[in-house]
């Protein structure tokens, strides 16, 4: 049975940093491309992040330059780390397992809501000024 499990979330000031974790248990971790999402009140859920099963990042616009991905396959882990946050990011975010049977471990095309095969419960994180 595969779990996913994030964590990380809070409360940061404007141009605070945050890092949020995301460990995926009952697959093999290195062989699937693994993606963080978020989602505010009255939104579709946005990707934010990508990274490919040979460690190739991709990043939503709104974000590069300020987060980064990254992963420990030795310890089935995924992170975000968020620099310079603003406040229109206060959202839930998720960690997302692509799945491999659509995009082979890859990032390519850009992740899709229904390219998700698993989710995270979800993780908040409030930017306050």
């Amino acid at each position: 049975q595969v779990q996913v499990v994030e964590s990380g979330g809070g409360l940061v000031q404007v141009g605070g940093s945050l890092r949020l974790s995301c460990t995926a248990s009952g697959l093999t971790f290195a062989d699937y491309a693994m993606g963080w999402f978020r989602q505010t009140p009255g939104k579709e859920r946005e990707g934010v992040s990508c990274i490919s099963r040979e460690g190739g990042m991709l990043y939503a616009n709104s974000v590069k330059g300020r987060f980064t991905v990254s992963k420990d396959n030795a310890k089935n882990t995924l992170y975000l780390q968020m620099d310079r946050l603003k406040p229109g990011e206060t959202a839930t975010y998720y960690c997302a397992v692509l799945k491999i049977h659509r995009y082979g471990g890859y990032c390519n095309p850009w992740p899709a809501l229904d390219g998700v095969g698993y989710w995270g419960q979800g993780t908040q994180v409030t930017v306050s000024s």
